[in-house]
């Protein structure tokens, strides 16, 4: 049994996923995967990659969970999420309009999908990791209920969940694109 479950992690080792990501998949509870053909797959507008989490179907109203992010300019987006959804998964498949959120695509190399909770909340979430903490102390506009999206997955009883963007984020990509612009 020791051996199928080493197996288990070394195969997605083997194929390129990265241990970011299988640590991701095992936090989010995600077991298996869905292959869904291109022809069925919904279009995203920003981006020819699959979303982060195919599923087959629709949601069924069962399924639902309702959350609510405040922009940075105080625009509330609601989106429609599933249990067991990452909170940048949410943004990303729903194709919310945060800019600059979610850089590293949830390998926990980043702070861009920082967001701030309610103190209740906040106290109802799972355990912070130590690499979570590394990438927080990054975040512009820490506070004490800050957390990265990526590391948040949806449950059922967070259902009318409302987080806040914070108003700066810590996004190398936006230095690179200055420099490359002064050196013009």
């Amino acid at each position: 049994m020791i051996t199928q479950g080493i197996s288990g992690l070394m195969r997605p080792l083997l194929s390129g996923l990265n241990v970011s990501k299988i640590r991701f998949l095992y936090l989010c509870g995600v077991t298996e995967q869905h292959h869904i053909p291109a022809k069925q797959r919904s279009e995203r507008g920003f981006s020819s990659t699959p979303k982060l989490q195919d599923a087959p179907g629709e949601l069924s109203s069962a399924d639902q969970v309702m959350v609510h992010f405040i922009n940075r300019d105080g625009e509330r987006l609601t989106a429609t999420a599933k249990e067991g959804e990452s909170l940048l998964e949410v943004v990303v498949n729903q194709n919310l309009a945060i800019d600059g959120f979610g850089a590293c695509e949830g390998t926990l190399a980043c702070s861009t999908c920082h967001l701030i909770f309610e103190k209740d909340t906040f106290q109802k979430l799972d355990a912070i990791s130590d690499e979570e903490l590394d990438m927080l102390d990054l975040a512009y506009g820490l506070t004490e209920t800050s957390r990265l999206g990526c590391q948040v997955c949806v449950k059922k009883s967070m259902d009318g969940l409302t987080v806040r963007v914070p108003m700066d984020v810590s996004d190398i990509r936006k230095q690179l694109e200055v420099g490359k612009q002064s050196k013009q």
